[in-house]
């Protein structure tokens, strides 16, 4: 109750009454019927009119009650001898590698804040695997990663060597700066460090998780996903973003725990406001069960004498920036400032000291007050659980960093600061020692370890811990794909319809079917899979409550428990994040699945360019599908709508493998390879493919092309015409071979060139061959030179010509190695609105200016009169002087 309630309380009598009505209740009859009272009025007075509160905060204090906690099980003071331990080595790890070089950084105030959340979770919550169930997740937050390193080594994880090389990996034995499987693969199970993207993952990881139980793929039991962030990071959009979902889809296996330190990278996070009320309110209103752990137990007994409420009415009152100064200005400034306000707080402290009202100790520092959160979040039923705990970054460095708004870039401490976070810690070293920041282990026999020891034992071994090895599957042959091979026989269709129909063999497939998981950011009617809805089915954790008004027509839309499909709504980093889930499966739950998420391609690369990053990083395995891809594909959407460029952004994810097929039976061989490399030969490579909406007829496989489709480009045939003497070569990928295709028929019949066209699968695929070959030749000055294989295609004859939807540095990548005159046509510029002819030419990139810029490459090389370039512009009504597209 703020004062201005109090100010206003017309009738302080009746509100007695009320007061003494709860209480009665809450004493006779328990918090559930006092709940259910509170509720039914809060209908009532709705009913009535009455203006009701935006949001439901509680007051500033602890959820749990101290007769209400749940008591700690371990040892205590052998858990804080630990805990310090690893608060030792954490710092000193980072201390001594920026002795080394003070540019390799690291960061020790956000882990000092947060070591007993984590210390408590190592204890007692966070479990391996055993034979009942798989592993818990774990999300760390990425600054932290100093502390959990420094708990590995006490247990042996972890060398010497290896702390000492902390952000020093290149030579393959230091530690990895943030969680990063990709450089850690049998330890991290997940990169977190990009801020927000840790919660949003781990929402759509429990999400995965309930589908996965609910399609009896897999029994997850009471498997936990954790998130640890921190409460700067809840600016983050993504951080918050999805929390709708886990409260909607009542996600009980997911727990966040945010560190409110009260402070981001640069100061306060709320100054004048407080950022635990309002998190509180938004965790409230999407369906959370919210646990405040605010305050130590030290607090308790003041809080008991607290009848009057002004103890909670004072915390209320106080905004962050002031519980910053507290910590940071000591325990006579607290004193003045926080209990002076009031003289009966003064009153309540007046036989404590400064140095007791210092030691006051916050609800994250309290191994109790975080045990009970912990133990009422993972015994919690129906709800996701944020736990709230406040702490102060910088804990333990004194003036160096605790409660600094510098605290965040403090990555050392002075000798004075050094030798009291020893002393603080009851760390056995010397002054002597002290200079050269030993690391500590105790004894292997000591009680310290064999207690560490007994609580992993208890519960199921190291943590982290990341499986790298899984089952192969058995996964169809090409064979299995013959109708997509054979062609469509004159009828017209697009390759998105040409990937669903390779999609419908893999989902019938006895041995692969159940694993695929088709991934939606609601667009299936767009792409043509509204078949699949009845098929499959699409996933709800509530099954289908309601009669769909299509339900009597063969495509209906149906939902269900146990759906195949994830429709994530309009959702892109959603419906990303859950194929992220699906494509790590393998090593999280031990259950490869082939996730195959479509989308706008448009919106993907460039929208959650972060997570696909991140999926690199996790070694992911699974199909993206950029779906009406090209600049002048979806000719009517327009500049919003229209990529040309996202294979740009694929190429720049190492272990991303992609490809712009053009024919079905393209589509097709990508596919079946990717099966085998991912899921039977187990590579940490996921693929990406764009296709599009354009419908035309697709041949028969030409023989003997399987290998060139994947290596990234094959002859399609040859264009010649008897007595011809020229001769050019004709690149083209996706929906512009088409188009030079005809412009090859124009070249040999009324310019005299002939030509051979090639299919462009990947110039991504062919520019990392290529590069790999080149770099081979120059490390191996004396052997036989490698030819890459564009050069081994092209074997330097006659001039390249190369067209694309894309824009053209996509096409330009593989100039290195192309002997002979190469000119690149595409889509550079802002996409629009209009038929596919004009946009083509408005781009350049049709049939004539195939043709103009082969009879230019040909002049450039003497082959002809620059005259003929000049005719052929003016038969084709091209204007000189149109304007650049990539400047209108």
């Amino acid at each position: 109750m703020t004062e201005q309630h109090i100010l206003n309380d017309i009738d302080p009598i009746e509100t007695k009454e009320w007061v003494d009505a709860l209480d009665s209740v809450l004493r006779e009859e328990g918090p559930e019927r006092a709940q259910y009272i509170l509720d039914r009025l809060t209908k009532e007075a709705a009913k009535a009119g009455t203006p009701m509160p935006a949001s439901i905060t509680t007051s500033y204090k602890n959820t749990i009650a101290p007769h209400e906690e749940k008591p700690l099980p371990g040892d205590l003071f052998m858990e804080r001898r630990i805990r310090s331990i690893i608060r030792w080595n954490a710092l000193a790890m980072v201390m001594k590698a920026n002795r080394v070089d003070s540019t390799l950084g690291g960061h020790i105030t956000s882990f000092s804040s947060a070591a007993t959340l984590y210390d408590i979770g190592f204890n007692h919550f966070f479990r391996g695997s055993s034979d009942k169930q798989e592993a818990d997740m774990v999300f760390f937050q990425g600054h932290i990663a100093p502390g959990i390193y420094a708990r590995s080594y006490i247990e042996g994880r972890l060398t010497d060597e290896q702390l000492d090389n902390f952000r020093r990996e290149v030579d393959g034995k230091g530690l990895s700066s943030y969680p990063h499987p990709w450089l850690m693969p049998d330890y991290w199970q997940f990169p977190t460090v990009s801020m927000g993207l840790g919660p949003l993952q781990a929402i759509y990881q429990a999400h995965v998780l309930k589908y996965q139980h609910s399609r009896g793929l897999i029994d997850h039991g009471d498997r936990k996903v954790w998130a640890f962030l921190g409460d700067g990071e809840c600016d983050e959009p993504e951080s918050l973003g999805a929390i709708a979902l886990a409260g909607r889809e009542n996600l009980d296996n997911l727990i966040f725990v945010i560190n409110c330190n009260l402070q981001r990278l640069d100061g306060p996070v709320r100054g004048n406001g407080k950022i635990v009320q309002e998190l509180e309110g938004v965790f409230r209103g999407a369906g959370w069960n919210v646990v405040k752990c605010l305050w130590g137990r030290h607090w308790d007994p003041l809080f008991e004498k607290d009848d009057k409420g002004l103890l909670v009415k004072r915390m209320d009152e106080v905004c962050d920036g002031e519980l910053q100064n507290y910590k940071a200005n000591g325990g006579a400034y607290t004193r003045k400032h926080f209990f002076g306000k009031y003289p009966e707080l003064l009153e309540m402290v007046k036989d404590m000291s400064d140095d007791d009202i210092m030691n006051l100790n916050r609800g994250g520092h309290d191994p109790y007050k975080v045990y009970a959160a912990y133990k009422e979040a993972t015994s919690h039923k129906g709800q996701p659980t944020v736990v709230l705990a406040q702490t102060v970054k910088g804990y333990g460095m004194f003036k160096a960093a605790e409660a600094q708004n510098t605290a965040h870039q403090t990555k050392k401490l002075d000798e004075e600061s050094l030798a009291q976070f020893r002393d603080k810690f009851g760390i056995p070293i010397s002054d002597e020692e002290l200079k050269n920041l030993p690391y500590y282990r105790p004894a292997e026999d000591s009680p310290e370890m064999k207690y560490l020891r007994s609580r992993r034992a208890e519960l199921h071994g190291d943590f982290p811990v990341r499986r790298k090895d899984c089952e192969a599957l058995e996964v169809p042959s090409l064979e299995a794909f013959k109708a997509q091979i054979a062609g469509t026989k004159g009828r017209e269709i697009s390759t998105t319809m040409a990937f669903v129909r390779a999609l419908n063999v893999m989902v019938k497939d006895k041995q692969i079917g159940p694993r695929v998981v088709p991934i939606l950011a609601d667009e299936a009617r767009t792409f043509g899979m509204e078949g699949m809805f009845r098929q499959l089915g699409i996933y709800s954790s509530e099954g289908q409550r309601y009669t769909p008004h299509d339900h009597t027509q063969i495509m209906y839309y149906k939902e269900s428990h146990d759906g195949q499909i994830l429709q994530e709504g309009i959702n892109e980093a959603g419906a990303f994040s859950s194929w992220l889930a699906l494509a790590t499966s393998y090593s999280n739950s031990n259950l490869p699945m082939i996730p195959v998420y479509i989308y706008y391609s448009m919106f993907g690369f460039q929208r959650i360019g972060d997570l696909a990053w991140a999926a690199g990083d996790s070694q992911a395995r699974g199909f993206l599908i950029g779906a009406t891809a090209g600049r002048t594909t979806l000719n009517g959407e327009g500049l919003q709508h229209e990529d040309g460029h996202s294979h740009i952004m694929a190429g720049t994810i190492p272990n991303c493998v992609s490809y712009d097929p053009t024919y079905s039976y393209e589509v097709a061989v990508i596919v079946q390879d990717g099966l085998r490399r991912m899921y039977k030969e187990k590579e940490s490579v996921f693929y990406y493919l764009t296709v599009m909406n354009e419908n035309y007829a697709h041949e028969d496989m030409p023989e003997g092309v399987e290998d060139g489709i994947i290596k990234g480009m094959y002859k399609l045939k040859s264009q010649a015409k008897k007595g011809n003497k020229l001769f050019a070569q004709l690149l083209g990928a996706g929906v512009i071979l088409r188009e030079v295709e005809a412009a090859a028929e124009i070249l040999a019949e009324e310019f005299g060139v002939d030509s051979d066209i090639w299919s462009v699968t990947s110039f991504n695929e062919l520019r990392r061959e290529g590069l790999d070959a080149t770099r081979w030749n120059m490390l191996h000055p004396t052997e036989e030179k490698r030819v890459s294989y564009v050069e081994e295609c092209l074997a330097g004859k006659g001039p390249v010509v190369a067209s694309t939807d894309h824009i053209k540095l996509y096409a330009d990548q593989i100039r290195p190695f192309i002997g002979s005159t190469y000119n690149v046509l595409g889509t550079d510029g802002f996409g629009r609105s209009d038929t596919r002819e004009k946009l083509r030419h408005f781009f350049e990139i049709n049939r004539y200016w195939v043709v103009v810029s082969t009879l230019e490459a040909l002049a450039k090389d003497g082959e002809i009169e620059a005259s003929v370039v000049a005719e052929a512009i003016v038969k084709f009504g091209l204007d000189p002087n149109k304007p650049n597209p990539v400047t209108v």
